[in-house]
């Protein structure tokens, strides 16, 4: 015998956007400190958002969480850093910036 309920009880998920919610408020501040401690807190969004698992990946490897010597992750480091810091110098536009440090998809 098969029996149906024909009501889907509630799903409270309120807890659950809350936590999510509480948890990228922490994830974005300490994303914004470790721009200020790089000397790059008043770079454009677009610009951070483009670099953001980039500067989140070097906190990563500086906290011991691991070590590379992946030369193509180490020369995207240094794209990193060159083009924020053409941008920071006004050697290049930050729509330049934007489009050098896109990550194309394969």
């Amino acid at each position: 015998m098969i029996t149906t309920q024909n009501s889907v009880e509630a799903f409270d998920i309120d807890p659950i956007l809350a936590k999510l919610s509480k948890e990228a408020r922490e994830e974005h501040s300490k994303l914004q400190k470790v721009f200020e401690i790089m000397g790059w807190g008043d770079l454009p969004d677009v610009l951070k958002i483009e670099i953001e698992s980039d500067v989140m990946a070097m906190v990563d490897e500086l906290e011991g969480q691991y070590s590379t010597c992946d030369p193509f992750v180490l020369k995207r480091r240094e794209r990193v850093i060159y083009w924020v810091e053409s941008y920071h110098d006004g050697i290049c536009s930050l729509q330049t910036a934007v489009d050098a440090l896109k990550i194309r998809g394969i």
